[in-house]
């Protein structure tokens, strides 16, 4: 480490607590060796008591945990400072398209008071000592880092205003740091990296260090273009499957034609192996590898194999199986007093099964040998691959090293490492370098679900007021099984009989879920059922459906009292920050305005991550929208605008939120119209994006507003999914006012008879396209 500054993180001086992160006040450490090092070390924040109020996640929720827990470790992440004068960061988060590394540099750029395009932020390998502070997830990035990069860059340029005093005979408080240069009040001066060596300390020391106040702010809050924006629409970006590693050949699966079914034997390896371009075979728990010189030499040889299957544990069950399976665990509602004046709203949703596939498919570099393993792949829970692949490969974890890679897109699903694992185990066996890569039908068929659940609510009104309103959630495991980060917490998930995972479950259930309105007696409970299926934590985790379900209850409660549905939201919140994301959706939405027969306006809220939002939109449900002739396509209702407000607090990057709420929308659109996975037969039908029907062009908004508000807080709240509950509940809503009558399952469309041809479970995989220019239209 020459010719560079380093800085770290500290904790603050006095009155430390979750809710003291604004204050400005902060103590940290200049690391002592041959660059110069700021730290600080951050006492951990005091237990919270859950306060009497009417929901947890209201006092202490999901981000506060994730936030305490990153805290003990919070010293450890640096900020350097080069001889050329450009500042580089190893992010201990996943980037996947949200745009962390972007406002992370501008936190940087800001403190240290260098140009942005001089920050540079690369993603940090697996760092078991990080412990919980390596986690992505929860919308939590921005919250748990914003004040330790700060301070950390902050220490840096303490440092580097020293060091500059002593080069040009003057004091600190005299001199002037801007754009990454220091200047004495007679005009001579140093920049950043003439500096870089002369500010290293060769003891580690403490020092005080002092953050700008926000209203001198130059970067932070002004809208900035992504920092990889270029090299992600010119194709330089690189994703797992574009790294270079020596031997590493293209790799892929054969797999069973019944959700996780295993392999017995392959019957045809002899002639497999004399296909052109293979090099290798093995069985793995997960299907038969082989290893080629390219992809299409790997799909050509999964498809002419000839294998012989074990049932997965699905095998012969459809959706209707599993919808009967809920019923079958749902909970009765609590028992409420009688009141002979009280009448009663019920609703009963049922949300199918919907893929957490991304863009970028799940794919990992792998070079087991020699008693040691090298792993690249897009991972949100580092830590544990690594711990997990040293497990079952039977090395130690220090002889596994794990380098994160930029994703394209995760929706949850990155929080496993299966393709990170499965590429070690087929590297393992083969005793060579993988470069392996599912195929778009493997993602859908075995990767990742959300699962799917129903969701019932019943409340209860008297006299123009809500007595009670109750909530009960029965769904499909969701799997936790990654833990906080580390093997510990996921090990802890992993007790026998899903104990460990139901505590997850309850906790991360209770830490998200709240209902901000005035109903009397609330209570939102959650059963999870079932852990045949590949699961995980679909962006924003439960609340897309509780909140849909919920605002639809709203709805019929309003109509039950004869309110206008925006007039009822409005008297019954009771949360400041709500009402005002609320009037301004309904201010700038025009709510209420005549609409035609078949279409209709629908708003809704969600509050969650310390961050409030809602959301107006308009459908249109008649026959000329929803009789559209799509090829290869599905049509149906289509939401003509979107009002989106948001307010989460200080806003980093208002450029990347508004691109981020627009990506929720388009997500919460899609889980209310068209986005499910079918279940037949022990497999899912959809084995491609050309058959799952997220929100497509022609599906999406003409009309879209999102609406930043402001805010005087000094602290973020979460973003990274705060678009997408809120935006499935209007549409829920506006749907259910256009056609006359509320939904009981979601999306609206997965009744409906196919609007695609189900490809063949066997083989596997389709054949590459030969003619593509054909297929585009």
């Amino acid at each position: 480490m020459t010719g560079l500054t380093r800085a770290r993180w500290a904790g603050m001086t006095t009155d430390l607590g979750a809710a003291s992160l604004g204050r400005r006040a902060f103590v940290g450490y200049v690391i002592g060796g041959t660059t110069l090092v700021a730290a600080a070390d951050l006492v951990p924040a005091p237990a919270h008591a859950v306060p009497g109020t009417p929901q947890p996640a209201e006092a202490y929720d999901l981000n506060d945990m994730l936030t305490e827990a990153a805290m003990p470790t919070a010293n450890l992440i640096t900020v350097t400072v080069h001889e050329d004068g450009t500042a580089s960061f190893e992010l201990p988060r996943m980037e996947v398209g949200q745009g962390v590394t972007t406002s992370t540099a501008m936190l940087i750029a800001e403190e240290l008071d260098i140009p942005l395009a001089k920050v540079r932020v690369t993603l940090a390998d697996a760092r078991p000592e990080l412990v919980w502070n390596q986690l992505t997830g929860g919308s939590n990035t921005t919250i748990s880092t914003y004040t330790p990069i700060r301070v950390a860059a902050a220490v840096a340029k303490g440092a580097l205003l020293e060091a500059a005093a002593v080069q040009l005979g003057d004091t600190v408080a005299n001199l002037v740091a801007r754009g990454g240069v220091v200047q004495a009040p007679d005009g001579r001066s140093v920049t950043y990296g003439e500096l870089a060596r002369a500010a290293a300390s060769r003891t580690t020391r403490r020092v005080d260090v002092r953050l700008k106040d926000a209203a001198d702010f130059r970067v932070v809050g002004t809208g900035q273009p992504r920092i990889d924006a270029r090299d992600a629409v010119t194709g330089r970006k690189r994703y797992a499957t574009d790294l270079q590693v020596d031997g590493a050949l293209p790799t892929m699966v054969c797999r069973a034609p019944t959700l996780n079914g295993t392999p017995t034997r392959l019957r045809n390896q002899r002639q497999v192996l004399a296909m052109p371009g293979v090099t290798d075979v093995a069985l793995v728990d997960t299907g038969v590898a082989v290893r080629a010189e390219t992809f299409g030499q790997c799909i050509d040889a999964v498809r002419a194999m000839d294998v012989d299957w074990a049932d997965g544990p699905v095998a012969g069950e459809s959706d209707k199986d599993i919808v009967a399976e809920l019923r079958a665990a749902e909970q009765p509602l609590p028992p409420l007093p009688d009141n002979p004046l009280a009448e009663t709203v019920e609703l009963d949703v049922v949300f199918y099964f919907r893929s957490n596939s991304a863009m970028d498919t799940n794919s990992a570099i792998a070079d087991v040998r020699d008693g040691k393993a090298e792993i690249w792949s897009g991972l949100k829970s580092p830590i544990t691959a690594q711990e997990r692949i040293a497990e079952e490969l039977g090395l130690s974890p220090d002889a596994v090293t794990v380098h994160v890679v930029q994703g394209g897109g995760s929706f949850g699903r990155r929080l496993f490492f299966d393709g990170a694992l499965e590429a070690a185990k087929v590297s393992q066996a083969m005793g060579k370098p993988v470069k392996l890569m599912w195929h778009r039908a493997d993602d859908a068929r075995v990767g990742r679900a959300h699962p799917m659940a129903t969701s019932r609510v019943r409340a209860v009104h008297a006299g123009g007021e809500v007595l009670a309103f109750q909530q009960a959630h029965t769904s499909v495991e969701t799997d936790y099984r990654h833990g906080l980060g580390e093997l510990m917490s996921s090990m802890a998930a992993d007790l026998p009989a899903g104990l460990g995972n139901q505590g997850f479950a309850q906790t991360v259930f209770a830490l998200t879920q709240e209902v901000p309105y005035d109903f009397g007696a609330i209570s939102q409970s959650l059963v999870e059922t079932d852990d045949r299926f590949n699961t995980g934590s679909m962006r924003n985790i439960y609340s897309p459906d509780v909140r849909a379900a919920g605002e639809l209850a709203v709805d019929q409660l309003a109509a039950a009292m004869g309110t206008d549905p925006y007039e009822f939201r409005r008297a019954q919140l009771r949360n400041d920050r709500v009402r005002a994301v609320l009037d301004k959706v309904a201010e700038v939405g025009r709510w209420g305005r005549p609409m035609p027969a078949g279409t209709a306006q629908g708003i809704a809220i969600h509050k969650e991550y310390k961050g409030t939002s809602a959301c107006l939109v308009e459908i249109d449900c008649r026959p000329r929208q929803t009789e559209r002739d799509i090829p290869h396509g599905v049509g149906g209702p289509r939401v003509t605008k979107v009002v989106f407000a948001v307010d989460v607090g200080l806003v980093v990057n208002p450029r990347g939120l508004e691109a981020q709420m627009q990506g929720g929308i388009n997500d919460g659109i899609a889980l209310a119209l068209t986005s499910s996975l079918h279940l037949r037969d022990g497999h899912f039908l959809e084995a491609s994006w050309d058959n799952y029907f997220y929100t497509r062009q022609w599906n999406t908004p003409p009309e879209v507003e999102v609406v930043v508000m402001p805010s005087d807080s000094d602290q973020p709240g979460g973003a990274g999914e705060a678009g997408v509950a809120a935006t499935f509940a209007a549409v829920a809503c506006a749907y259910a006012r256009a056609v006359g009558e509320v939904p009981t399952y979601f999306p609206v469309n997965h009744r409906d008879p196919l609007r695609f041809r189900p490809k063949p479970t066997v083989p596997p995989i389709p054949q590459s396209p030969t003619n593509g220019l054909k297929k585009t239209w």
